[in-house]
């Protein structure tokens, strides 16, 4: 039987997918778990290393019963997942501890204590990222310095794609995004030991694993894990990226020829610009956002807001809350069904919505920890729906101030995530911009972009930006062009929106305080 599938799988913050692509990049099918992970009352978010492991198995599994002959048919395997975190394997390759995910809120400290310190111009300089309190090297300085005992058990320090590649076959190893833009040197793509000075974590170089490039090199399924997930032994398996890059790559960000920007709102929001090369690359004064490398020498730039359609099920979620109060029970989809047209319906600027509703805070353009969501200019007449709206808008407010961080506007915007598929979200963000957006008809963008590096190593294509050309470019949908009109009222909200989030900055801080006062 012909080898004509590849399969990426994809392990996200909310559920675990495993996706079957023909060589052409057409989905054939996939599979999915939803993902579990606890919420600490120290602001910890920890996931069990090993049900995550099982979780996979059993997606590869169904896979396999869905697709007829997928063990004789599979031609190479990707693994891409969430990013930044921290999971700590000892030298038998047993979990230490549950990981722990980019949600975790509990080194807040640390991380503003990076930020200030002497160090943080060689860090951010060198790795091109600022430092968010979701980073690994956050968290290790956190463990450092109230668990040390599980560093002493520790021989390997992993992201979660890393510790599914682990199982997958046996090998140690991070990429050239996570890797990097934690602990290294984006012009090179290596570690940085003048980075691990300067965050005092020089010591703990050990649990660094080797950077391999999924791009250019793989790794055979080991027996175990062909004997559990029923794929062929030996079967090669690339180490993706990063979920957000593997991302960018399947919804279009990898164009040399247009340099689009990409927004992903899902329950982050991405802003990413495309970079041409590493001399392109601009920092900023802020010391914020990422750096992140594609397989080609092109780069990809971007500013991350902690929560994106998360502000939307917030909203969604009060609106559930009051009327299971009267006895009326509605699902979260129930009132998604009907929300454009409502939205829509709604006034522009009714009020102002700052989006910074994660425990964690916010992370671009700005590092703030104590940051949180807020609404300004409510009055007698703002409506239920002008509030929803008012959320919409501040998730376009907030991608203007991203993309304001890294240089002009990019001339055309690619939008793809769960919010892609709403409407009024894309006549708001186009507006709120100020440029086309258009989205990318992938519906499994990021595991299409782990199969796409998957695709390159296995000689298919002869780079990414080949493969791009083929599997993204015929997906690409119409531009919708901004409302100007509509696009006015926005740059009259934005300078607001900026002022309102500076000022707010010590009530930030303050109402951080009194609620510790009061816990």
């Amino acid at each position: 039987m012909t080898r004509d599938l590849l399969i990426g799988v994809d392990a996200g913050t909310s559920v675990i997918k495993a996706v079957a692509f023909d060589l052409t990049g057409s989905q054939v099918a996939m599979t999915s778990r939803r993902n579990h992970y606890k919420t600490l009352p120290n602001g910890g978010v920890e996931q069990d290393m090993r049900r995550t492991w099982q979780d996979t198995v059993d997606v590869l599994k169904d896979l396999g019963e869905r697709v007829q002959g997928l063990e004789e048919r599979a031609l190479a395997l990707s693994v891409t997942g969430q990013g930044d975190g921290c999971w700590l394997i000892d030298a038998e390759g047993a979990p230490i501890h549950d990981g722990w995910l980019w949600l975790d809120a509990r080194a807040a400290a640390e991380a503003r204590e990076i930020a200030e310190s002497e160090g943080i111009d060689v860090i951010y300089r060198t790795t091109g990222s600022g430092v968010n309190v979701c980073q690994m090297r956050t968290h290790l300085t956190w463990i450092k310095r109230h668990q040390p005992a599980l560093l002493e058990r520790a021989a390997t320090a992993m992201h979660c794609k890393d510790w599914l590649y682990f199982n997958l076959t046996g090998q140690r190893a991070s990429d050239p995004t996570e890797a990097v833009f934690t602990f290294g040197d984006y012009r090179t793509r290596a570690y940085a030991e003048e980075v691990l000075e300067a965050l005092g974590l020089a010591d703990l170089r050990r649990l660094l694993p080797p950077i391999v490039d999924g791009a250019a090199e793989a790794h055979g399924l080991s027996a175990a894990a062909a004997s559990a997930t029923g794929l062929p032994a030996g079967l090669p398996v690339s180490l993706g990226y990063v979920d957000i890059m593997c991302c960018a790559m399947g919804a279009g960000l990898h164009d040399a020829t247009v340099r689009p920007g990409l927004t992903v709102l899902g329950s982050t929001g991405m802003h990413m610009r495309f970079v041409p090369d590493v001399d392109s690359v601009v920092l900023n004064a802020e010391r914020s956002g990422y750096t992140m490398a594609f397989p080609s020498p092109a780069y990809a730039q971007m500013q991350t807001n902690m929560a994106a359609t998360l502000n939307i099920d917030w909203v969604l979620g009060l609106a559930r809350e009051v009327l299971a109060s009267e006895g009326v029970e509605r699902e979260l989809h129930d009132l998604l069904a009907s929300l454009d047209e409502r939205v829509m319906a709604a006034r522009p600027g009714a009020a102002l919505f700052h989006p910074y509703i994660s425990l964690a805070g916010e992370r671009g353009p700005f590092a703030e920890p104590s940051a949180r969501a807020s609404f300004t200019g409510l009055d007698q007449t703002t409506g239920w729906f002008d509030i929803v709206r008012a959320v919409c808008e501040g998730l376009a407010l907030a991608a203007r101030d991203c993309y304001a961080a890294m240089g002009p506007t990019p001339g055309e915007i690619r939008l793809t995530g769960g919010a892609a598929r709403s409407a009024a979200l894309k006549t708001i963000l186009a507006a709120a911009l100020g440029t086309p957006v258009r989205s990318v008809a992938q519906e499994e963008a990021g595991a299409a972009g782990a199969v796409m590096m998957a695709a390159v190593q296995q000689g298919l294509y002869p780079d990414m930006a080949a493969c791009a050309e083929a599997w993204v470019t015929p997906l690409l949908q119409p531009a919708e062009a901004p409302d100007t009109g509509l696009g006015a009222v926005y740059d009259a909200l934005f300078g607001v929106y900026l002022d309102t989030r500076r000022a707010l900055v010590p009530a930030w801080h303050a109402m951080v305080a009194a609620r510790g006062a009061v816990s």
